[in-house]
């Protein structure tokens, strides 16, 4: 396998979708701890094409400073167990899994190796390839945003900006969960669907800007970067540092 070409999309910069280019590069070879993947579906989301621009211009001290480190972009996979190392224990050659590769990225080829720790799971049959592929990405950074870092508690008032978007229906539906009263921000046409979801009180960001509003909230998640804290700051129910912005 070591020796064979798969296809891949990789960029040879930063900047428009002009820097990727459709070219036959080595197909890797997993190491001890790690499983070769041979994909189905990736993913191509909105972190991916900030990650493609290179912005924000710190994220390049991760990223790569004149170019990305690794050429091939994607994140969001599903596919198939193609080959494992010699210590993997979880999965087995033809499993079907789903994940992240995060930072290693290279989910836009025919095949991807990643650690058997790493953000890999085998996929229920509840799911389909397609859905697998973009299914992390979302559910993932909100859980960790609300749940890791903003601790959400029953009874909080929780404003989710952005709502109706990838990470914007998983914030709702993790609110919701844990009991908050959710305001979902997003255009009046993806209301019945934000609702659906838990949103108590729905906001149209076309016609209504809430952060001149006079509501306040315990915590303010802004998943589409639209809002400057200093503009979202007195919405905050209390000025303490158990009031927070995601």
């Amino acid at each position: 396998m070591s020796d064979k070409k798969m296809k891949a999309i990789v960029a040879t910069g930063y900047g428009s979708p002009h820097v990727l280019q459709f070219q036959e590069v080595k197909t890797p070879k997993p190491k001890p701890d790690e499983v070769l993947i041979k994909i189905i579906n990736s993913s191509a989301t909105t972190a991916d094409t900030l990650m493609r621009q290179g912005k924000p211009s710190f994220a390049r001290l991760f990223l790569g400073l004149r170019k990305p480190k690794n050429s091939i972009p994607g994140t969001g996979f599903s596919g198939t167990v193609e080959q494992v190392g010699l210590k993997v224990t979880k999965f087995c050659q033809g499993d079907r899994v789903f994940g992240e590769t995060t930072l290693g990225f290279g989910a836009n080829a025919e095949y991807l190796i990643i650690s058997e720790n790493a953000v890999i799971l085998k996929m229920p049959v509840s799911l389909d390839f397609t859905e697998a592929a973009c299914f992390c990405d979302g559910h993932l950074t909100s859980f960790n945003f609300l749940v890791g870092l903003a601790k959400l508690k029953p009874g909080q008032k929780v404003l989710i900006n952005g709502a109706s978007g990838a990470l914007g229906t998983s914030a709702v539906q993790f609110a919701n969960q844990k009991s908050c009263h959710v305001t979902a921000v997003c255009s009046a046409k993806n209301f019945t669907l934000v609702k659906s979801l838990g949103a108590e009180k729905l906001i149209d960001y076309n016609h209504e800007d809430f952060t001149n509003s006079n509501k306040t909230y315990d915590i303010i998640f802004d998943t589409v970067g639209k809002s400057s804290f200093r503009s979202a700051e007195r919405s905050f129910l209390k000025k303490e540092f158990t009031s927070r912005r995601c």
